[in-house]
């Protein structure tokens, strides 16, 4: 069984976004996203602190720290991309004005509740940023991760058991191992790793999976 890398998940994720989609990248691993859609594409990537049209991850000789994403990372900016206030920033993703939002999480629930906020630890420091407003404005809310915790628990579960950043928001999970679409009726799962089976994935998550028609 060979797990997606990073990169590889990246990539997979980048091939079901499409032309003309308006998209917001989460911060961390789902920022890899924007360098696998293709430069020729026509797409429209979002940043919470106020960018529309930004590019791939520049080079180090490239890099301007005046232009960053909502993660404080470096980016480009593609011609005919704008700058403009956070506040109008966050009218666009409450508004129903994009299109795909792409997120990490610490738990997805099999009919789409999303925790990624917070663990509920007593040391744990909050980070909410502009998560629930992707949650319940994006039209459709991607969320990447490894499927299972450091200490192998799985976090694709039947419910929450972290503080809830949205209900019922998330369509389709990425992540190391499989993918799978969420939704009322449950986890169906899209495809696989090569070398892992649906019984061995039902194993690792515990849950009653089947593959989606």
């Amino acid at each position: 069984m060979q797990r997606m890398d990073k990169e590889t998940l990246a990539a997979r994720v980048a091939r079901d976004i499409p032309e003309g989609a308006y998209v917001n990248l989460g911060i961390g691993q789902p920022t890899t996203v924007a360098n696998y859609l293709p430069m020729e594409g026509d797409f429209f990537l979002h940043s919470e602190n106020g960018i529309l049209g930004m590019g791939p991850a520049p080079a180090d000789e490239d890099i301007d720290w005046d232009l960053i994403n909502a993660g404080k990372q470096p980016v480009t900016l593609l011609t005919g991309g704008c700058f403009f206030h956070h506040g109008d920033s966050f009218t666009m993703m409450r508004g129903g004005h994009i299109d795909i939002c792409v997120m990490g999480a610490y738990q997805v629930s099999v009919h789409g509740d999303i925790a990624n906020w917070h663990t509920g630890a007593p040391d744990a420091i909050p980070a909410v940023g502009g998560a629930m407003d992707l949650a319940v404005g994006a039209k459709q809310v991607f969320v990447m991760m490894n499927l299972l915790s450091k200490t192998g628990e799985c976090k694709l579960v039947e419910r929450c058991t972290y503080p809830l950043t949205g209900l019922a928001c998330v369509s389709r999970l990425y992540s190391d191992l499989a993918i799978f679409e969420l939704g009322p009726d449950g986890a169906k799962v899209i495809e696989m790793v090569d070398g892992l089976t649906l019984e061995k994935l039902r194993e690792l998550t515990g849950l009653d999976l089947t593959m989606a028609a």
